[in-house]
Order: structure tokens, then C-alpha cells, then sequence
């Protein structure tokens, strides 16, 4: 019996017990492990693991497509990134320019109608990846039935600082008075304002925390850790993932 039978068997096994009813719609996505399978590969470039990232994530939107999940943001980038080594962060930086403009031609997209959105502090990265994320963003912008987001230059403590900051200015022109601020104001500064806040948040590489992601955001998300490395993830560990949100009894509070 080949690996790739049992495989499909058990993502059947797993795919009979979901319910679309209680199907998360929105699913964040710590993509962690690229650089350290790179390692495990020995002899392959960290880039060639970055590469290997993207189409993991390609395949994770197809089955959240074939699932009937609505929203994907992937934590692409964060500030801290900056300061790996150049030869990494420039590799990344002609990694996202070539994913982002493979967006605007992408057939899958468009039959999907998948609207593609950069969230973070966009003035940090370079004007080559800023105007691929227009290009993209610009040829996805009339659709609204399926979201991907991609955080990129994105810290979490950050985005609350900025958000804070548009806040005091609109009080200091006395466009809103203080008694006005609320979680729904703040939630409007964020720079993924207008995106409902994740039900499931997955990270990979057996790590624990949430590195700064969607920190407001994951007031009441439900976590799963999962110990393959990014582009080393199956779809039976997206879908245990799904099942083990499904099986869970959420509560709001404590």
C-alpha cells in the first residue's frame, strides 16, 4: 500500500467528520519553518525553502477554496525580518515582487474571485514590492467573496501604536471626543481594518506563541500548533487542524 493511498485515506477519513456549519471562516497562518527546513535539506538555500513557502501557501488557499473558508492571512514578513542577513532579506524581497505580480495572471484567483490584500506597514519595503502589491491589489479589488490577506512588514505592538496614534490625532482636531473611543474605533485604526478577526490561527514548526501576530485580533481566536515545518505542510495537517476547531467548545471570556 503506497504512502500517498494511505495519505489520501485518511485526509477522507478526517474530511467525512467536518461540518460546513461550523467551518471557520477566517483562518490566520503563522508560516514558520521555511529557513530551518532549508537546514534540515543541507545542501538547499534558504531561498529555495522561502520558494517552497509560497507554494505551500498556494496549495493551503486551494483547499480552504475547496473547504469553503473565506478569509486566509498569511504572516509573510515581520518587522523583526529586517534584520536577518541581507543576501535572506533581499532573496525575500524578489521572492514577494514575483508572488505578487504571479497574482494578477493567476487563473485560480480570479475564478475564485479572491481579493488579495497586503496588510502592515507597507512604507518599510522597497518601491518595487510596494508597486507589486498594487498591481495585485488593483486586478483583485472587485471581488468580495474570498480574501487573502498577507501580512508583510507587519508587527502587532505596532500596528496597536499607530492605531493609537490616528486616534489621539482625530481627538487633538476634536473630531471625535475621548468618551468616542471604543474596541469597534480601534478596531477601524488597525491595518486590517474591515476584516473580521480570525476564528482558527495555525502556526507551524512546533513553536507555541504568536510572535506579535494579529495581537488585538486573536482576542478570542482559537490556536493550533502544529509540528510540520512550513513547506513540509499536508493537507491532512490543515484538515486535523480544522477538526480539532470543530471539536472544541469555544468560549468568549474566560
Amino acid at each position: 500500500m503506497s504512502e500517498n493511498f494511505i495519505y489520501r485515506l485518511y485526509e477522507w477519513y478526517i474530511s467525512k467528520d467536518l461540518t460546513k456549519e461550523n467551518m471557520p471562516k477566517h483562518i490566520a497562518l503563522i508560516m514558520d519553518g521555511n529557513r530551518r527546513y532549508s537546514k534540515v535539506q543541507k545542501n538547499m538555500d534558504v531561498s529555495k525553502g522561502h520558494e517552497l513557502g509560497v507554494d505551500t501557501l498556494e496549495k493551503v488557499l486551494d483547499w480552504s477554496i475547496d473547504l469553503g473558508i473565506e478569509i486566509i492571512t498569511a504572516y509573510a514578513f515581520s518587522t523583526e525580518n529586517f534584520k536577518r542577513s541581507q543576501k535572506e532579506v533581499d532573496g525575500l524581497m524578489r521572492l514577494f515582487v514575483e508572488s505578487f505580480k504571479k497574482i494578477v495572471s493567476n487563473e485560480r484567483i480570479h475564478k475564485n474571485k479572491v481579493r488579495v490584500k497586503a496588510v502592515g506597514k507597507l512604507e518599510l519595503m522597497p518601491d518595487d514590492v510596494r508597486e507589486a502589491i498594487k498591481e495585485a491589489e488593483r486586478a483583485t479589488e472587485d471581488y468580495n467573496e474570498r480574501f487573502l490577506n498577507i501580512a508583510i512588514g507587519y508587527d502587532g505592538r505596532l500596528e496597536i501604536v499607530e492605531a493609537i496614534k490616528k486616534i489621539a490625532e482625530n481627538v487633538k482636531e476634536n473630531k471625535i471626543a475621548i468618551d468616542d473611543i471604543d474596541e469597534d474605533m480601534v478596531s477601524k485604526n488597525l491595518y486590517t481594518k474591515g476584516i473580521d478577526d480570525p476564528n482558527l490561527i495555525i502556526r507551524t514548526s512546533g513553536e507555541e506563541r504568536l510572535s506579535g501576530f494579529l495581537l488585538w485580533q486573536s482576542s478570542y481566536s482559537e490556536l493550533y500548533f502544529c509540528d510540520s515545518l512550513w513547506p513540509e505542510l499536508r493537507k491532512v495537517d490543515f484538515l486535523r487542524a480544522i477538526r480539532s476547531y470543530q471539536e472544541r467548545e469555544r468560549r468568549f471570556g474566560v
